[in-house]
């Protein structure tokens, strides 16, 4: 048993478990990747029509999927289940520093936390899908309470990080930077947990948050969070919504693609195979794909 997170009850996701590729729907594909090349500072990988992926230079993975739907609807600043937003993880500390400085160059609007265990930059795309940049803390440093991760949101020291980008400009997202994780609004954590812990196999690492529960694999300190910050009526994205249409968990073997479906078969949740895949949706519809490497 890992020495930090409570693990689900039929077990747990192997250390090697890591998140894939997410894939959003978009009104206007042009629109996203001016921003997302533009401001976001991600290269243009492979383009089909309303169709792109994108990713790091120097750096073949993708990262990103745009799917356009034409005219679909912004995100509501409340009311809305599913993505409060996806995490990219930077590198090193000092690309997050570099990035910071080009937020302030090119007058981007932004927000930023320090959340013990990494520091973080927020911000928007144009349809209203919520981004985290994120540069980890060694892992020595991070603090615990028994089994639990602490976490918490302060201000960052933004002069302090600019300092560690040094005077090398923003020249993008450099090779080795991932999704690190993802962030889903819910209606209930006690059955987020039964979903994504019970069920998928994601320890549990960090619930004394007030209104979230994080979730990871392998002692991290989250693949995945989860909150009720949407409110008791909130309600998940319909056709016609910009929204995450699915993201990826990606796991070390086939062997472990199995593991995770016969424990959601234990735990009576059903889902579709895709090949050597599967997809299960939450009990609010967000859908999650489990690969191997």
């Amino acid at each position: 048993m890992a020495e930090v997170g409570e693990p689900g009850s039929r077990g747990s996701l192997p250390a090697g478990t890591r998140v894939g590729p997410v894939k959003l729907q978009v009104s206007h594909v042009e629109q996203s990747l001016a921003f997302y090349t533009d401001v976001l500072g991600l290269r243009l990988l492979a383009r089909d029509g309303g169709r792109a992926e994108l990713g790091a230079f120097e750096d073949d993975r993708v990262l990103i999927e745009l799917n356009e739907r034409s005219g679909a609807r912004p995100v509501p600043r409340r009311g809305r289940l599913g993505l409060y937003h996806y995490a990219i993880l930077l590198p090193e500390r000092a690309a997050l520093g570099r990035l910071l400085r080009h937020f302030a160059d090119i007058g981007a609007r932004v927000g930023a936390g320090d959340h013990l265990v990494s520091e973080a930059l927020y911000l928007s795309d144009p349809d209203g899908l919520g981004i985290e940049v994120y540069a980890d803390r060694p892992r020595k440093t991070w603090r615990r309470v028994g089994r639990e991760i602490e976490m918490a949101t302060d201000p960052i020291d933004a002069e302090d990080l600019v300092r560690a980008g040094g005077d090398e400009p923003w020249d993008g997202m450099p090779a080795g930077t991932v999704i690190g994780h993802v962030h889903l609004h819910v209606g209930d954590l006690a059955q987020a947990s039964a979903f994504y812990s019970d069920g998928l196999g994601l320890d549990r690492m960090v619930w004394s948050y007030p209104g979230a529960l994080f979730l990871a694999a392998g002692g991290y300190h989250h693949h995945l969070g989860t909150n009720t910050w949407a409110g008791p009526d909130a309600v998940p994205p319909s056709d016609d919504d910009a929204r995450l249409l699915e993201w990826t968990m990606v796991v070390p073997t086939a062997s472990d693609v199995q593991a995770t479906a016969a424990r959601l078969q234990d735990a009576g949740i059903a889902f579709d195979r895709d090949d050597d895949e599967l997809v299960v949706r939450d009990p609010w519809s967000t859908a999650v794909r489990v690969r191997a490497e």
